[in-house]
């Protein structure tokens, strides 16, 4: 499904955050945003995902956001969020099947087909011993893994992740993403994300939009976005930009 954004502006407490933004995600493409703190990125995907107020215009698959009825919407987009509210006492397996609920009839139960998705979805991410263990109990990076699970098992077209691996060690960084990739290339999955970690981001992803102040600064193929002189004018850091095997290899100079 393909996600356009048009004119897309945010304000938080009256205070405007993202000033007109313009992007495009064509079915099955990885676009990540990336920019340095406070540019927008976490606010522009909670209103692509439709978790915040916008003016503007965001469209999957051709229809607006807004005209979509929730349970519609969730068929269509799901977004991993950086905190999610863990319930207190649910089991992983409870909270991964939370996943399913634009399936199931209001009043109704699971069916045979649900469990078998979350069950799928738990042996991809590793996560089958902790199927009965309370959310609570686990590390930082096993939640991470957890609300992963979830978003993949709502069987959604669009894949919206903010900072996906930003508690994960660099094994499970990689696991996770070769994970979402291999979804994407195999399912078709359509990925909005943002990162923090500019190699990895150019990496995995087939475009990159550069926020700066609740604009787009620059956009396309990581090699034209990952620069030496767009790092340094918008990051105000020093780098060294390699070219690697899979993308642009950042690497941060010593002033």
């Amino acid at each position: 499904m393909t996600v356009h954004v048009t004119g897309l502006r945010v304000a938080l407490d009256g205070t405007p955050i993202l000033h007109g933004v313009d992007l495009t995600v064509a079915a099955g493409e990885w676009v990540t945003v990336i920019g340095p703190n406070g540019a927008g990125k976490s606010t522009l995907l909670r209103a692509v995902g439709g978790l915040l107020p916008f003016t503007g215009t965001v469209t999957i698959a051709g229809t607006e956001l807004g005209r979509l009825a929730r349970r519609a919407r969730a068929r269509r987009v799901a977004t991993v969020v950086q905190s999610p509210v863990v319930p207190p006492g649910m089991a992983v397996l409870d909270y991964v099947l939370l996943g399913r609920t634009p399936y199931i009839a209001p009043l109704g139960r699971e069916s045979a087909a649900d469990l078998t998705a979350v069950h799928d979805v738990l042996r991809r991410l590793d996560l089958e011993p902790f199927a009965s263990r309370r959310l609570e109990t686990l590390s930082g990076g096993e939640r991470q893994r957890v609300f992963l699970a979830r978003a993949l098992a709502q069987g959604a077209s669009v894949l919206l992740l903010d900072e996906p691996t930003s508690a994960l060690d660099i094994g499970h960084q990689q696991e996770v993403l070769e994970l979402v990739d291999r979804l994407r290339r195999e399912n078709g999955l359509t990925v909005l994300a943002t990162m923090h970690d500019l190699t990895t981001a150019g990496e995995y992803a087939d475009r990159l939009v550069l926020l700066a102040d609740g604009r787009v600064a620059a956009a396309g193929p990581p090699a034209d976005v990952l620069t030496e002189t767009l790092l340094a004018e918008h990051y105000r850091v020093r780098v060294r930009v390699i070219p690697g095997d899979h993308g642009p290899l950042v690497v941060p100079v010593r002033g």
